[in-house]
This record gives structure tokens, sequence and C-alpha cells, in this order.
């Protein structure tokens, strides 16, 4: 929905569309050698984020993300600018909404997520939504040093994924998860 909306992407893809652009090279490359990276350090830090989640996000995301804008085109053809921007808000909150309860389903997480999660709960250095805004602050701004045009969408994600992805777990994730707990013992 994000890519249909065409607003911006999120900021992972702003980083790792900057270091492409400052090695000439393409994203594909990037991301599999930025995430490769980001694996090892994760390996090295918290290996507990790795999980079967872990590699269903890194093969299936792409893959699950071609199959919705390609069923947004054919719904959506040529949508105007408040369809476009319902879209970002949509992606965005449903976007959130998913990395709440796969953080909490706690199967492994993808490379990048991680990074916030360990700094939140391992390090403790700031709550999770804070740490997320960082992480995700710091790759726009990689990006946007690299020729990476932001979009306001770019903007909006990297300001409040991680504030709606800890209000999604807080409200949501967490109470379903104890529920279900409750009920099996």
């Amino acid at each position: 929905m994000l890519q249909k909306a065409n607003l911006g992407v999120d900021p992972f893809t702003c980083f790792v569309t900057g270091i492409a652009n400052l090695f000439s090279s393409t994203y594909s490359t990037f991301y599999l050698i930025l995430t490769g990276g980001l694996l090892v350090l994760v390996f090295i830090l918290r290996r507990h984020y790795i999980g079967i989640a872990t590699l269903f996000n890194l093969f299936l995301t792409g893959v699950m993300a071609d199959l919705m804008h390609n069923f947004l085109d054919l719904l959506l053809p040529h949508p105007g600018l408040i369809v476009r921007s319902g879209l970002m808000l949509t992606a965005i909150v449903f976007t959130c909404l998913s990395a709440a309860l796969y953080f909490t389903a706690d199967l492994g997480v993808s490379a990048y997520d991680a990074i916030a999660l360990i700094a939140a709960y391992q390090y403790r250095i700031l709550p999770f939504k804070y740490c997320r805004i960082i992480t995700d602050g710091c790759c726009v701004l990689v990006g946007f040093l690299f020729n990476v045009t932001l979009g306001v969408g770019t903007i909006i994600t990297a300001l409040f994924m991680g504030p709606l992805t800890q209000w999604f777990r807080t409200n949501l994730a967490e109470p379903m998860l104890a529920g279900r707990r409750h009920v099996t013992n």
C-alpha cells in the first residue's frame, strides 16, 4: 500500500536506497548486504530475535509486497491524492499492527527490527518507541544525505512507527497473548 500510495518509502528502504546510491549499485544488492550484516550483528548481540519469523520476513516480505502492489494496481489503476493518502495511512497502521503482533509472538523478527528491540530491551537505552524513532530517523537521514527523495510517508513512518507499534503491542498484542495463556493454564 505504501508503494501504491507513492508518498514516500519506509525508513529502512530509504536507508538501503541511499547506500545503494552511494555505491552506484542496486537496491536488491545492498538490501541483501545490509540485511546480512544486520543479521550477523543481531546474532552476536541477541540471537533470541532470530527465528522462523526472521526467515519469513527475509524471504516473503518482498514477494507479498509485490503481490499486494499488483492487486492494488488492478483495483486502483490511477488513484487520486485522497485515495493515495488513505492508502499511506492504512499501510502505516497495518505495518505497526503487524509488527506488534509478530514482535509479541516471539518467533523472531527482521534484522532491522531487532536493532531497536535490542537497544530497548537488552541494553535499556530508552523505551522501544524512542529507540525505533532513532533508528528510523538515522535511516532517513542516511537516505536523504545520499540523494533519496523523502516523502511525507517516509517522515510519518519514521516518527510514528515506534510509538504506534508500541501502542498496538501494549493495548492489543500482549493482552491477546495474556488471554491465550490464561485460557490454556
